[in-house]
């Protein structure tokens, strides 16, 4: 298989490592969680993390964040050095992997900030705004929704559903899961990204719908975790052998013509040294690919005005 440039246009970043200040002239992408299901935390997690779902986008002056797994805690008490905060979350759907985080995300609680909170309606008819507000409520949770200090403006938003946010494009569609979860393209100055995480492989047929999302997209972040039914397997020594599970995205993402993709959403089972062993085991074949580490930031290079290539 081809179709991967073995040029990328990102650099990475320890968790330890300064973020860049955020300007108008930048699109970085960072891990703040990246694990599915459960959160991880052990000596066998410490390199690639074990935080549920959180991704930080800033591009083009905005703040954007991607699910709000106990990666956003994290992702919050950063945040707390830069207020006043006028930011968009963005949810795919609201399993706790991706909404955990959420009461306990401090820069919520502060007055003066403003987040603007976009996700799907439930399949029983549950507004974005009811399904965090339900999480929060006793006997879950001692504190409600309402104790939230800042500015918070809920948007109900469906598969095909385009947010501009003046330059910046942010587009929809359903993912391949039974219980619907959206997948999502930015697009700024001729870049994207793709964030489609908990979509389901199936054997020898692609996506089509997300084929048409990732088309000729700069970064893909993918779900890793359960890409064919080897994965549902609690134990990686079962899962062993069955490398071609984890290339259902890289098949993808040829297909689609990607540049880089990074598998997301790690099996609460697959340790350290098994998630070393399957990044070499892909890399082998395709540079351009990596698995996702919290604190992990990649640098999208803005298009040259001259010539269209990555700065």
């Amino acid at each position: 298989m081809s179709g991967f440039d073995s040029s990328a246009n990102y650099s990475s970043a320890s968790a330890s490592d300064d973020t860049p200040t955020q300007s108008a002239h930048e699109f970085t992408v960072r891990f703040w969680g990246v694990r599915g299901s459960i959160p991880t935390p052990g000596l066998e997690t410490v390199r690639y993390g074990g935080n549920t779902a959180c991704v930080e986008i800033k591009v083009a002056g905005k703040l954007l964040i991607f699910d709000g797994g106990t990666g956003l805690r994290v992702l919050g008490k950063h945040l707390m050095e830069e207020l006043p905060l006028d930011a968009h979350l963005f949810f795919t759907h609201t399993h706790w992997d991706r909404i955990q985080g959420f009461p306990f995300f401090l820069p919520a609680f502060v007055e003066g900030n403003t987040f603007h909170i976009h996700g799907p309606v439930g399949q029983n008819g549950a507004s974005i705004k009811q399904r965090l507000c339900d999480q929060m409520l006793r006997p879950n949770f001692p504190i409600p929704l309402q104790v939230m200090r800042s500015n918070l403006q809920f948007h109900d938003i469906s598969p095909g559903s385009v947010i501009t946010l003046d330059d910046v494009v942010i587009e929809t569609i359903s993912l391949n899961r039974p219980n619907r979860a959206l997948g999502y393209r930015i697009t700024w100055n001729g870049r994207s990204v793709v964030y489609a995480t908990d979509t389901e492989h199936i054997p020898e047929q692609l996506d089509q719908g997300l084929l048409y999302l990732a088309h000729q997209a700069d970064l893909l972040i993918y779900d890793a975790a359960y890409a064919d039914h080897a994965f549902y397997s609690l134990s990686p020594e079962l899962a062993d052998g069955q490398p071609a599970a984890w290339y259902a995205g890289v098949e993808v993402a040829i297909a689609a013509n990607v540049q880089q993709i990074v598998l997301f959403h790690h099996d609460p089972a697959h340790d350290d040294d098994f998630l070393d062993q399957v990044e070499a085991e892909v890399q082998s074949s395709f540079s351009n690919v990596r698995l996702a580490r919290e604190g992990m930031v990649l640098h999208v290079a803005p298009q040259s005005a001259n010539n269209g290539s990555a700065q």
